[in-house]
């Protein structure tokens, strides 16, 4: 790996959390796959079109969400993030306490520059299991 996959890896996360979501989207390789953690409907998403989609569903249920990177660091040939993540849900916009304010592991693959898989996953366990997984 790379050291850019670290720098690659924060700038999509910055995006998505500046809601550059065309930078967010070019940061996809066509055929990427991504399985995230809030999602409005479940399962995965697919392509470019997938990552919009998904970029939707979320700011459809979670308009203020946010991210923070806490630290990223490549694991053989991918990196994991850690991340905080905070959002009120649609109908909660009105309440001062977040509706999700939880630390999340982010696992990220990156071929050519460009992100061709990705995981969100609620522990660093889960996070370290999927990507053995993955091998």
């Amino acid at each position: 790996m790379t050291p850019g996959n670290v720098e690659l890896t924060r700038r999509a996360l910055d995006a998505l959390d500046r809601r550059d979501l065309d930078e967010f989207v070019g940061l996809h390789d066509p055929s990427c796959e991504i399985q995230p953690l809030l999602a409005a409907v479940a399962g995965d998403y697919h392509g470019q079109a997938g990552v919009r989609e998904w970029l939707d569903d979320l700011f459809g249920a979670f308009p203020d969400f946010g991210i923070r990177i806490d630290d990223v660091r490549e694991v053989g040939d991918r990196t994991l993030a850690r991340t905080r993540i905070r959002a009120h849900g649609a109908h909660g916009m009105d309440s001062a306490v977040p509706m999700i304010d939880q630390l999340s592991w982010v696992v990220s693959e990156i071929h050519n520059g460009r992100v061709i898989w990705w995981g969100t996953f609620r522990t660093e366990a889960e996070a370290v299991e999927a990507m053995s997984l993955r091998e």
